[in-house]
Protein backbone atom coordinates (compact mmCIF):
# COMPACT_ATOMS: atom_id res chain seq x y z
CA UNK A 1 0.00 0.00 0.00
CA UNK A 2 1.82 3.57 -1.39
CA UNK A 3 1.70 5.87 1.66
CA UNK A 4 -0.88 8.49 0.09
CA UNK A 5 -3.39 5.51 0.49
CA UNK A 6 -2.19 4.42 3.64
CA UNK A 7 -2.83 7.99 5.05
CA UNK A 8 -6.23 7.56 3.73
CA UNK A 9 -6.75 4.64 5.48
CA UNK A 10 -9.45 4.45 7.51
CA UNK A 11 -7.94 3.24 10.27
CA UNK A 12 -4.95 5.56 9.58
CA UNK A 13 -7.08 8.36 10.29
CA UNK A 14 -8.70 6.75 13.84
CA UNK A 15 -5.20 6.78 14.92
CA UNK A 16 -4.48 10.05 14.23
CA UNK A 17 -7.56 11.14 15.73
CA UNK A 18 -6.68 9.27 19.14
CA UNK A 19 -3.10 11.13 18.59
CA UNK A 20 -5.06 14.68 18.46
CA UNK A 21 -7.45 13.78 21.11
CA UNK A 22 -4.14 12.96 23.41
CA UNK A 23 -1.82 16.04 22.43
CA UNK A 24 -4.96 18.75 22.42
CA UNK A 25 -5.14 17.46 26.39
CA UNK A 26 -2.23 19.37 28.32
CA UNK A 27 -3.52 17.40 31.91
CA UNK A 28 -3.03 14.30 29.52
CA UNK A 29 0.65 15.08 28.68
CA UNK A 30 1.94 16.56 32.03
CA UNK A 31 0.39 12.75 33.88
CA UNK A 32 1.73 10.79 31.25
CA UNK A 33 5.10 12.17 30.51
CA UNK A 34 5.72 14.76 33.12
CA UNK A 35 4.80 13.42 36.65
CA UNK A 36 6.32 10.39 36.55
CA UNK A 37 9.82 11.95 35.80
CA UNK A 38 8.38 14.47 38.56
CA UNK A 39 7.97 11.52 40.68
CA UNK A 40 11.11 9.63 40.52
CA UNK A 41 13.25 12.96 40.70
CA UNK A 42 11.62 13.73 44.29
CA UNK A 43 11.43 10.26 45.58
CA UNK A 44 15.51 9.78 44.02
CA UNK A 45 16.62 12.68 45.61
CA UNK A 46 14.99 12.47 49.07
CA UNK A 47 16.07 8.57 49.54
CA UNK A 48 19.60 9.37 47.87
CA UNK A 49 22.86 7.77 48.88
CA UNK A 50 23.91 9.68 52.02
CA UNK A 51 25.69 9.04 55.01
CA UNK A 52 24.29 7.48 57.88
CA UNK A 53 21.46 10.08 59.79
CA UNK A 54 22.60 10.69 63.85
CA UNK A 55 19.77 9.83 65.82
CA UNK A 56 18.82 12.11 68.92
CA UNK A 57 18.55 10.69 72.02
CA UNK A 58 18.51 11.84 75.56
CA UNK A 59 20.76 10.50 78.98
CA UNK A 60 19.26 11.18 82.05
CA UNK A 61 22.73 11.07 84.10
CA UNK A 62 26.05 12.80 83.08
CA UNK A 63 27.94 9.33 83.19
CA UNK A 64 25.04 7.80 80.68
CA UNK A 65 25.98 10.93 78.41
CA UNK A 66 29.28 10.77 78.70
CA UNK A 67 29.18 6.81 77.79
CA UNK A 68 26.75 7.59 74.81
CA UNK A 69 28.80 10.20 73.22
CA UNK A 70 31.11 7.81 72.48
CA UNK A 71 28.54 6.24 69.62
CA UNK A 72 29.67 8.79 66.37
CA UNK A 73 25.95 8.03 65.43
CA UNK A 74 24.21 9.58 68.10
CA UNK A 75 23.50 12.43 69.22
CA UNK A 76 22.78 12.97 73.40
CA UNK A 77 21.56 15.30 75.10
CA UNK A 78 21.49 15.41 78.92
CA UNK A 79 17.72 15.79 80.30
CA UNK A 80 16.03 15.44 83.39
CA UNK A 81 13.47 12.31 83.75
CA UNK A 82 10.62 13.97 83.03
CA UNK A 83 12.19 15.96 80.59
CA UNK A 84 13.32 13.05 78.42
CA UNK A 85 9.47 11.29 78.51
CA UNK A 86 8.15 14.60 77.18
CA UNK A 87 10.97 14.62 74.57
CA UNK A 88 10.62 10.52 73.68
CA UNK A 89 6.54 11.23 73.68
CA UNK A 90 6.74 14.40 71.50
CA UNK A 91 9.36 12.60 68.82
CA UNK A 92 12.40 14.93 69.85
CA UNK A 93 14.16 11.90 70.64
CA UNK A 94 14.27 8.38 69.63
CA UNK A 95 15.12 6.84 72.97
CA UNK A 96 16.31 7.89 76.83
CA UNK A 97 18.26 6.17 78.56
CA UNK A 98 18.08 5.99 82.53
CA UNK A 99 19.96 4.23 85.17
CA UNK A 100 18.65 1.60 87.13
CA UNK A 101 19.05 -0.06 90.61
CA UNK A 102 21.69 -2.38 90.68
CA UNK A 103 23.73 -0.70 88.05
CA UNK A 104 21.69 -1.93 84.80
CA UNK A 105 20.38 0.58 82.26
CA UNK A 106 17.04 1.02 81.38
CA UNK A 107 15.88 2.12 77.47
CA UNK A 108 12.79 3.70 76.94
CA UNK A 109 11.74 3.87 72.96
CA UNK A 110 9.11 2.50 70.67
CA UNK A 111 9.68 -0.41 69.22
CA UNK A 112 7.87 0.30 66.34
CA UNK A 113 10.00 2.80 65.15
CA UNK A 114 13.06 2.15 62.99
CA UNK A 115 14.85 5.09 64.57
CA UNK A 116 14.31 3.84 67.99
CA UNK A 117 14.97 0.00 67.32
CA UNK A 118 18.55 1.23 65.98
CA UNK A 119 19.20 4.02 68.46
CA UNK A 120 18.55 1.21 71.59
CA UNK A 121 20.82 -1.12 69.56
CA UNK A 122 23.60 1.78 69.03
CA UNK A 123 23.19 2.75 72.85
CA UNK A 124 23.77 -0.21 74.07
CA UNK A 125 26.83 -1.00 72.02
CA UNK A 126 28.14 2.70 73.56
CA UNK A 127 27.37 1.65 77.18
CA UNK A 128 29.09 -1.93 77.12
CA UNK A 129 32.41 -0.77 75.65
CA UNK A 130 32.43 2.19 78.20
CA UNK A 131 31.91 -0.19 80.86
CA UNK A 132 34.74 -2.19 79.14
CA UNK A 133 33.49 -4.97 76.63
CA UNK A 134 35.80 -6.64 74.18
CA UNK A 135 34.81 -7.74 71.31
CA UNK A 136 34.84 -11.61 70.99
CA UNK A 137 35.51 -11.45 67.06
CA UNK A 138 37.30 -8.48 65.26
CA UNK A 139 34.81 -7.31 62.26
CA UNK A 140 35.40 -4.63 59.23
CA UNK A 141 32.86 -3.22 56.98
CA UNK A 142 32.86 -2.96 52.93
CA UNK A 143 29.85 -0.69 51.83
CA UNK A 144 28.27 -1.30 48.70
CA UNK A 145 26.74 1.72 46.56
CA UNK A 146 26.68 0.64 43.06
CA UNK A 147 23.65 1.51 40.92
CA UNK A 148 21.00 -1.05 41.56
CA UNK A 149 20.97 -1.78 44.96
CA UNK A 150 19.70 1.97 45.67
CA UNK A 151 15.87 2.77 46.65
CA UNK A 152 15.85 4.49 43.36
CA UNK A 153 16.56 1.68 41.39
CA UNK A 154 14.38 -0.29 43.51
CA UNK A 155 11.39 2.70 42.33
CA UNK A 156 11.73 3.31 38.78
CA UNK A 157 10.38 -0.20 37.49
CA UNK A 158 7.33 0.87 39.88
CA UNK A 159 6.91 3.93 38.52
CA UNK A 160 7.11 2.68 35.15
CA UNK A 161 4.35 -0.20 35.46
CA UNK A 162 2.39 2.53 37.51
CA UNK A 163 2.92 4.52 34.20
CA UNK A 164 1.78 1.67 31.94
CA UNK A 165 -1.47 1.07 33.89
CA UNK A 166 -2.18 4.98 34.34
CA UNK A 167 -1.76 6.00 30.84
CA UNK A 168 -3.47 2.42 29.20
CA UNK A 169 -6.26 2.39 31.74
CA UNK A 170 -6.89 5.77 31.91
CA UNK A 171 -6.61 6.74 28.11
CA UNK A 172 -8.98 3.93 26.88
CA UNK A 173 -11.18 4.27 29.34
CA UNK A 174 -11.92 7.65 28.97
CA UNK A 175 -11.74 8.53 25.50
CA UNK A 176 -14.53 5.47 25.07
CA UNK A 177 -16.98 6.87 26.95
CA UNK A 178 -16.62 9.99 26.10
CA UNK A 179 -17.37 9.34 22.61
CA UNK A 180 -20.35 7.70 23.69
CA UNK A 181 -21.77 10.20 25.93
CA UNK A 182 -21.06 12.59 22.98
CA UNK A 183 -23.01 9.71 20.66
CA UNK A 184 -19.71 9.85 18.22
CA UNK A 185 -20.04 5.62 18.64
CA UNK A 186 -23.43 5.91 16.99
CA UNK A 187 -22.59 8.19 14.00
CA UNK A 188 -18.82 6.15 13.41
CA UNK A 189 -21.33 2.65 13.72
CA UNK A 190 -22.88 3.99 10.63
CA UNK A 191 -20.46 4.66 7.98
CA UNK A 192 -18.66 1.59 6.25
CA UNK A 193 -16.07 1.89 8.70
CA UNK A 194 -15.16 -1.62 10.11
CA UNK A 195 -15.87 -1.71 13.84
CA UNK A 196 -12.75 -3.52 14.82
CA UNK A 197 -10.98 -0.49 13.11
CA UNK A 198 -12.45 1.76 15.91
CA UNK A 199 -10.92 -0.41 19.03
CA UNK A 200 -7.55 -1.40 16.78
CA UNK A 201 -6.90 2.21 16.32
CA UNK A 202 -6.98 3.08 20.70
CA UNK A 203 -4.27 -0.30 19.98
CA UNK A 204 -2.03 1.45 17.91
CA UNK A 205 -2.02 4.73 19.49
CA UNK A 206 -1.06 3.34 23.09
CA UNK A 207 1.79 1.08 21.36
CA UNK A 208 2.95 4.30 19.24
CA UNK A 209 3.09 6.87 22.25
CA UNK A 210 4.26 3.78 24.87
CA UNK A 211 8.16 4.88 23.05
CA UNK A 212 8.09 8.40 24.11
CA UNK A 213 6.31 7.53 27.17
CA UNK A 214 8.77 4.25 28.37
CA UNK A 215 11.75 6.35 26.65
CA UNK A 216 11.28 9.65 28.59
CA UNK A 217 10.94 8.02 32.24
CA UNK A 218 14.09 5.52 31.39
CA UNK A 219 15.91 8.23 30.15
CA UNK A 220 15.63 10.47 32.89
CA UNK A 221 16.77 7.89 35.25
CA UNK A 222 19.82 6.77 33.46
CA UNK A 223 20.83 9.90 32.65
CA UNK A 224 20.76 11.29 36.50
CA UNK A 225 20.41 8.69 38.45
CA UNK A 226 22.28 5.96 36.44
CA UNK A 227 19.43 2.80 37.16
CA UNK A 228 20.94 0.25 35.60
CA UNK A 229 18.83 -1.62 32.46
CA UNK A 230 20.97 -4.84 32.62
CA UNK A 231 18.81 -7.33 30.49
CA UNK A 232 18.21 -6.77 26.69
CA UNK A 233 16.05 -3.86 25.01
CA UNK A 234 14.30 -6.13 23.02
CA UNK A 235 13.35 -8.29 26.40
CA UNK A 236 12.32 -4.81 27.75
CA UNK A 237 10.38 -3.74 24.76
CA UNK A 238 8.40 -7.08 25.09
CA UNK A 239 7.52 -6.71 28.79
CA UNK A 240 6.24 -2.89 28.26
CA UNK A 241 4.13 -3.88 24.95
CA UNK A 242 2.50 -6.64 27.33
CA UNK A 243 2.09 -4.87 29.81
CA UNK A 244 0.80 -1.84 27.87
CA UNK A 245 -2.14 -4.54 26.13
CA UNK A 246 -3.35 -6.12 29.30
CA UNK A 247 -4.11 -2.66 30.68
CA UNK A 248 -5.42 -1.51 27.51
CA UNK A 249 -7.80 -4.35 27.73
CA UNK A 250 -8.44 -3.94 31.39
CA UNK A 251 -9.46 -0.22 30.13
CA UNK A 252 -11.79 -1.47 27.21
CA UNK A 253 -13.68 -3.97 30.03
CA UNK A 254 -13.94 -0.92 32.36
CA UNK A 255 -15.68 1.27 29.70
CA UNK A 256 -17.26 -1.52 27.87
CA UNK A 257 -21.00 -0.13 29.23
CA UNK A 258 -20.16 3.02 31.63
CA UNK A 259 -21.81 5.58 30.07
CA UNK A 260 -20.57 8.73 32.03
CA UNK A 261 -17.54 9.94 32.36
CA UNK A 262 -18.30 10.25 36.31
CA UNK A 263 -19.18 6.39 36.53
CA UNK A 264 -16.14 5.37 34.57
CA UNK A 265 -13.54 7.25 36.85
CA UNK A 266 -15.24 5.48 39.62
CA UNK A 267 -14.43 1.92 38.18
CA UNK A 268 -11.20 2.74 36.74
CA UNK A 269 -10.25 3.88 40.70
CA UNK A 270 -11.77 1.08 42.40
CA UNK A 271 -9.27 -0.77 39.84
CA UNK A 272 -6.02 1.16 40.07
CA UNK A 273 -5.98 2.03 43.75
CA UNK A 274 -5.67 -1.37 45.13
CA UNK A 275 -3.14 -2.07 42.54
CA UNK A 276 -1.22 1.20 43.72
CA UNK A 277 -1.31 0.26 47.43
CA UNK A 278 -0.55 -3.45 47.08
CA UNK A 279 1.61 -4.37 44.18
CA UNK A 280 4.96 -2.87 45.09
CA UNK A 281 5.26 0.65 43.54
CA UNK A 282 6.65 2.33 46.24
CA UNK A 283 7.80 -0.65 48.70
CA UNK A 284 8.36 -4.10 48.22
CA UNK A 285 4.59 -5.69 48.51
CA UNK A 286 6.46 -8.53 50.84
CA UNK A 287 5.53 -6.12 53.44
CA UNK A 288 1.92 -7.61 53.35
CA UNK A 289 0.68 -10.69 55.23
CA UNK A 290 1.33 -13.83 53.66
CA UNK A 291 -2.35 -14.90 53.37
CA UNK A 292 -2.27 -11.98 50.40
CA UNK A 293 0.71 -13.07 48.75
CA UNK A 294 -0.77 -15.04 46.26
CA UNK A 295 -3.55 -12.66 45.65
CA UNK A 296 -1.10 -9.87 44.99
CA UNK A 297 1.00 -12.06 42.60
CA UNK A 298 -1.89 -11.98 40.33
CA UNK A 299 -2.47 -8.80 40.27
CA UNK A 300 -1.69 -7.12 36.54
CA UNK A 301 0.93 -4.38 38.21
CA UNK A 302 2.66 -7.34 40.44
CA UNK A 303 3.33 -9.00 37.30
CA UNK A 304 5.02 -5.93 35.49
CA UNK A 305 6.86 -4.77 38.20
CA UNK A 306 7.95 -7.63 39.60
CA UNK A 307 9.33 -8.41 36.01
CA UNK A 308 10.77 -5.23 35.08
CA UNK A 309 12.74 -5.16 38.16
CA UNK A 310 14.02 -8.97 37.69
CA UNK A 311 14.72 -7.39 34.03
CA UNK A 312 16.39 -3.95 34.89
CA UNK A 313 17.91 -4.66 38.00
CA UNK A 314 18.90 -8.34 37.66
CA UNK A 315 19.68 -9.03 33.45
CA UNK A 316 16.37 -11.21 34.24
CA UNK A 317 15.29 -13.17 30.48
CA UNK A 318 11.87 -13.58 29.24
CA UNK A 319 12.18 -17.05 30.35
CA UNK A 320 12.92 -16.22 33.70
CA UNK A 321 9.89 -13.67 34.12
CA UNK A 322 7.47 -16.76 32.12
CA UNK A 323 5.27 -16.50 35.24
CA UNK A 324 4.86 -13.09 35.37
CA UNK A 325 4.18 -12.94 31.78
CA UNK A 326 1.42 -15.57 32.09
CA UNK A 327 -0.70 -13.48 34.57
CA UNK A 328 -0.51 -11.00 31.99
CA UNK A 329 -1.45 -12.62 29.08
CA UNK A 330 -4.12 -13.94 31.33
CA UNK A 331 -5.70 -10.99 32.04
CA UNK A 332 -5.32 -9.66 28.34
CA UNK A 333 -7.22 -12.67 26.94
CA UNK A 334 -9.72 -12.32 30.05
CA UNK A 335 -10.08 -8.67 29.43
CA UNK A 336 -10.56 -8.39 26.06
CA UNK A 337 -13.00 -11.65 25.78
CA UNK A 338 -15.09 -9.87 28.21
CA UNK A 339 -14.91 -6.38 26.87
CA UNK A 340 -16.10 -7.60 23.24
CA UNK A 341 -19.12 -9.32 24.54
CA UNK A 342 -20.31 -6.61 26.58
CA UNK A 343 -19.47 -3.49 24.84
CA UNK A 344 -22.03 -1.29 24.12
CA UNK A 345 -21.74 1.04 21.00
CA UNK A 346 -24.82 3.03 21.81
Amino acid sequence: MSRTRWADHPLAQLTLVRFREFWREPEAIFWVFIFPVLLAAGLGLAFRNRPPDVLKIAAVTPELARSLRQEKLLDVEQLSAAAAEEALRTGKVALFAAPSPGGAVVYRYDDTNPEGRAARMLADQAVERAAGRADPVASSDRLMREPGSRYIDFLLPGLLGMNLMGSAIWGMGFAIVDARRKKLMKRLIATPMPRHYYLLSFVLARLLLLVVEVGVLLGFGAWVFQVPVRGSMLDLAVLCVLGSLAFSALGLLIASRAQTIEAASGLMNTVMMPMWIVSGVFFSAQRFPGALQPAIRALPLTAVIDALRAHMLQGASLAQVAPQLGVLGVWLLVSFTLALKLFRWR
